[in-house]
C-alpha cells in the first residue's frame, strides 16, 4: 500500500459517516420562495408576511438586522417595510446598507411609510417630496415599490394635493404604487373618486389590526377596503408581543414603554384570548404567534401582516402561521374570546 492510499484510508476513518436517518441537507431556495400572494392590483407578488423594520436602529443594530433579514430571505420572504419615522430614519439606513451589501434590490419588495419624520411632517406637497427624497437617500435606492402615505402625524389638508404629488413621484419613477396609513374611510372614498378622474389609485392599506385590536378596522374601513379591493397589510400583528403568549402577568412586564403597552392587554379580555390561543396552539402543535398570524390571514382583504421581531426564532414562529389553516370552530372560539 502506497502513501497516497494509506493517507486516503486515514482520512476516511477520520471523517464520520452520517447516520442513515440524518436529515437531508436542504439544497436550493427554501420552500417559502414558492409561496406568494398578489398585493391587490399592484401586480406585485409577495410572501404573505412582511418583515417590519420598526425595531431597526432602536433595539436592533446593523449586525442583528442583517441576520434577521438574511434569515427572512432564506425562509422565502421578499417584502420589507419601514418608515421615515422609525428611529429617526436609522431603520431606513440599516435596511439600505443590507440591500446594498447583499445586492438584492431587484429581489425585494420595498414598502416605505412617509409623513411622520419631524423634518418633513405631513403630506403637503413640499414635505412629501422632501420626505421621499430623504428616504431614497437613506435607503440607497432609486425607487420605492409601495409608498404608504402617513396621515397620522398631521391632518391631511387635501387628499387631492397628496395624490397629485404622488402622481408626480410615480411619473418620475421614484415610486411604483401608493398605499395609505391613518386614512379615514371617508378619505379613502374621496381618494377613489379622484382616482377615477386620473389620479393615482391607493392600492394598499396599512392599519393596526390584530385579535386584541379589532374596532379600528372592523367597521367602515373594512367595508371600504373590501369595496375598493384594497390589499390590507396589518401592522402590530402581535399587539406589541402580547399575542405571543409569553406575557401572562403585570408583575412579569418590565417598567418600560413596551411594558406599559403589554400591561394594557392584561385584562379579562386578554386572558380569554390567551386561553383560546392556548387551546388552539396545543391542538395544532404550533406557537401562539403562528395562530395569531393565521387568524389575520383568514380575514378577507388581508394580504400580508407586517411583523416586527427581535430574533430569528421569533421569525420562525410567525412564519409558521402562513401554513396554518384555522377551522370555522377555531375562528369562532377566537371571536368569542375577543368580544
Amino acid at each position: 500500500m502506497d502513501e497516497a492510499q494509506a493517507g486516503g484510508l486515514t482520512q476516511a476513518a477520520a471523517t464520520p459517516r452520517e447516520h442513515p436517518s440524518a436529515p437531508i441537507p436542504v439544497q436550493g431556495p427554501g420552500v417559502g420562495t414558492f409561496v406568494r400572494e398578489r398585493l391587490g392590483d399592484t401586480g406585485i407578488d409577495l410572501f404573505p408576511v412582511i418583515l417590519g423594520g420598526a425595531e431597526f436602529g432602536w433595539t436592533v443594530d446593523q449586525d442583528r438586522a442583517d441576520a434577521l433579514l438574511d434569515h427572512f430571505v432564506a425562509l422565502g420572504g421578499n417584502a420589507v417595510h419601514t418608515a421615515d419615522s422609525f428611529a429617526a430614519g436609522r431603520s431606513e439606513h440599516i435596511i439600505g446598507r443590507w440591500i446594498s451589501r447583499r445586492r438584492v434590490r431587484d429581489d425585494v419588495v420595498l414598502a416605505v411609510r412617509v409623513g411622520g419624520h419631524p423634518d418633513n411632517p405631513g403630506l403637503g406637497s413640499v414635505n412629501l417630496v422632501r420626505a421621499v427624497e430623504a428616504s431614497l437617500l437613506r435607503l440607497g435606492t432609486d425607487r420605492i415599490d409601495v409608498l404608504y402615505l402617513d396621515a397620522t402625524a398631521e391632518r391631511v389638508g387635501s387628499v387631492e394635493d397628496a395624490l397629485a404629488t404622488a402622481e408626480w413621484l410615480i411619473e418620475t419613477g421614484k415610486v411604483r404604487h401608493i398605499g395609505a396609513y391613518g386614512f379615514t374611510a371617508e378619505q379613502l372614498v374621496e381618494a377613489r373618486i379622484l382616482a377615477s378622474a386620473g389620479y393615482p389609485r391607493i392600492e394598499a392599506l396599512d392599519v393596526p389590526y390584530n385579535l386584541m385590536r379589532r374596532k379600528e378596522f372592523e367597521g367602515d374601513l373594512r367595508l371600504v377596503a373590501g369595496a375598493q379591493a384594497l390589499a390590507v397589510t396589518p401592522s402590530q400583528a402581535l399587539e406589541h408581543g402580547f399575542l405571543s403568549g409569553r406575557h401572562r402577568s403585570r408583575q412579569g412586564v418590565a417598567a418600560s414603554a413596551r411594558g406599559r403597552q403589554l400591561a394594557g392587554s392584561l385584562n379579562r379580555r386578554g386572558v380569554r384570548v390567551l386561553k383560546a390561543l392556548d387551546v388552539i396552539a396545543a391542538e395544532l402543535a404550533v406557537p401562539h404567534a403562528a395562530v395569531a398570524i393565521a387568524w389575520l390571514l383568514a380575514q378577507r382583504s388581508v394580504s400580508a401582516p407586517i411583523v416586527n421581531i427581535y430574533s430569528p426564532s421569533q421569525l420562525d414562529e410567525l412564519v409558521q402561521g402562513v401554513g396554518v389553516r384555522l377551522t370555522r370552530a377555531h375562528l369562532s372560539d377566537l371571536t368569542r374570546a375577543t368580544e
